[in-house]
């Protein structure tokens, strides 16, 4: 008789505990999420009275893939356009909550003297509040229309961004043992080129793949496609030194962005319930019944922390980004639990080996308790208006109701509207043709350059490198140059006065300068002796670009393809 390989005797043992816990999660109307984590304390070694894993490692992995599954699924859920027409509120609101929030963890954990890292790992675990939760409970609630809820939604996505940062910024904090401002300060950098980059080359490229090879495209081959750039891209975010979870993310939220999306969801969402079931019941494992009893004071803290802070400190993120005090207190009662993102930055501390032992089947026990109490929550959010109404003086009440809807009816001036329209368009095109062109210089000189000295003589390797790389960069750095300086709506705010003509021509003069900083660059590698020459020489490239036609078209070209692949599936969507 064959020996049954023991990580596949775990997975049927994982399994059966999932299966059976969740349907009786579901016959209770409790989210099944909690059900896996009880199979996983049920089926983990802590539990001496049933059969238990064997493999730890094992299961460690398939939950890590569980997680990048995850971050895959919510980056489909995910659109940029969508939170850049969300306005200022939600982002106002997302960032006090997550500040407030992550100051009230990191000072309980002060409270009982646990070290720096473990306090600021507590402070990110309480900073975010689940998702998958809240949206199941407006949804079992029939909430899902209601103002409130929508706004709380979007507040959720920016909240789900941020995480992702903060991710990065505590792998990093992590590997230095320190707070370092600049070397912080420069991972958030690295980030944000590393986000601007992947997202516009692949959104250039990966909706033009997938139309050409849309005959090919079967559900088998789309899953297998999807997955194949999914896990490309956590490769490629681990060589750049991210984590594979925001490789994931990145990848998920170019692909939400094609006509595809809707599909790709689809078709991967039984791949990532099964990893990601894999992932909850890992978590479950890690609580150790002992641990909750010793550390009971320090739970039942958290928990009051958590609810009572958010209650209060989103309460009032949602007042100053121009809510009501109804709304914002509608928004912040279904707020009051923590979820998905606390169970996967304890991990990373876990397995980063930088947080306590006791820290994460704390967090457990305080993520479980607090959805338990969700749906309450939010049904007792109305009373508490209603008793907090008769409370507070009466002027106090009107002044908020009236700053809230000043906020909604306030009509822009269109003239500013415009302005703010190529304003927000120049600095887009600033920083994606900065970017780009960075990374190009940087494949280049890196990677271009040991090539073509296999080839030319050393004298014209750095010569021929950087006119290669000039040749490459040349559309962005017309992009960079004169890309929307010649459109309609700047042509009617140079006629509205000397004001907006100022502002132009400062705009104008800001892009003239980053371009020739760049030009410099290149002339500086290519022709390091040069002196007067290069001067002259850059001067001539610059001319070169600005007045070439055929720059022109080819960047407009690669604007247009860019527009049309980031408004295809809006444009679907509205023709259903």
């Amino acid at each position: 008789m064959s020996q049954l390989e023991p990580l596949i005797a775990d997975l049927a043992l994982i399994l059966i505990c999932a299966g059976v816990m969740t349907l009786l999660f579901k016959s209770l109307k409790q989210p099944i999420v909690l059900g896996y984590i009880v199979a996983g304390f049920l089926a983990s070694p802590n539990m001496s009275y049933m059969p238990s894993v064997t493999d730890m490692h094992g299961i460690h992995v398939w939950s890590e893939i569980g997680v990048i599954f995850l971050l895959f699924s919510l980056g489909l859920e995910f659109s940029f356009k969508k939170i850049l027409k969300m306005g200022a509120a939600p982002i106002i609101a997302a960032l006090s909550i997550i500040i407030c929030m992550m100051y009230v963890g990191a000072c309980t954990g002060e409270l009982f003297g646990w070290s720096h890292m473990d306090c600021i790992y507590l402070g990110g675990m309480l900073a975010m509040s689940s998702t998958t939760i809240i949206f199941k409970a407006f949804d079992d609630m029939g909430l899902r229309q209601k103002r409130f809820a929508s706004l709380v939604l979007s507040v959720l996505i920016i909240e789900d961004i941020l995480a992702i940062v903060l991710m990065v910024m505590l792998s990093t904090l992590a590997v230095s043992k320190e707070f370092e401002g600049t070397q912080m300060l420069n991972s958030i950098l690295q980030l944000g080129l590393y986000l601007v980059l992947w997202f516009t080359v692949g959104l250039y490229f990966i909706p033009m793949i997938l139309r050409k090879l849309k005959s090919l495209m079967n559900d088998e081959t789309l899953l297998i496609t999807a997955l194949a750039l999914c896990f490309g891209m956590v490769v490629a975010a681990s060589a750049a030194g991210f984590s594979a979870a925001f490789g994931a993310f990145v990848m998920g939220s170019i692909l939400a962005e094609t006509i595809e999306a809707e599909r790709i969801e689809h078709l991967v969402a039984p791949v990532k319930n099964l990893f990601g079931a894999i992932f909850f019941v890992s978590v479950g494992m890690m609580v150790d019944v002992n641990l909750i009893v010793e550390y009971i004071v320090p739970i039942v803290s958290i928990i009051a922390a958590v609810m009572l802070g958010q209650i209060i400190l989103s309460t009032c993120g949602f007042l100053l980004s121009g809510q009501s005090l109804k709304t914002s207190m509608q928004c912040s009662f279904s707020m009051t639990q923590i979820g998905e993102f606390a169970f996967i930055l304890a991990t990373l501390g876990t397995s980063l080996g930088v947080t306590s032992d006791f820290l994460y089947p704390i967090v457990v026990a305080v993520s479980v308790f607090t959805t338990f109490t969700t749906p309450y929550m939010i049904r007792l959010a109305e009373p508490t208006y209603n008793l907090v109404s008769r409370v507070l003086p009466a002027k106090w009440i009107a002044k908020l109701e009236r700053n809230a809807n000043e906020n909604e009816e306030k009509a822009p001036d269109e003239l500013k509207q415009t302005y703010k329209a190529c304003l927000k368009r120049y600095f887009v095109t600033i920083i994606i043709s900065s970017v780009i062109i960075l990374a190009i210089m940087t494949l280049m000189y890196y990677y271009g350059e040991p090539l073509i000295a296999s080839v030319v003589p050393t004298e014209w390797v750095r010569p021929v490198t950087g006119l290669v790389a000039l040749v490459l960069c040349a559309p962005f750095l017309w992009m960079l140059l004169r890309s929307g300086g010649d459109s309609p709506k700047i042509d009617k705010l140079w006629e509205s006065g000397p004001s907006y003509r100022i502002r132009i021509t400062a705009y104008a003069l800001l892009r003239i300068f980053i371009t020739v900083v760049f030009l410099s660059s290149f002339v500086d590698y290519a022709m390091p002796w040069s002196n007067w020459f290069g001067m002259f020489a850059l001067l001539a490239i610059l001319m070169l670009i600005y007045f070439s036609s055929a720059l022109k078209k080819q960047s407009n070209r690669i604007t247009r393809n860019f527009t049309e692949n980031l408004s295809a599936r809006e444009k679907i969507e509205k023709q259903k």
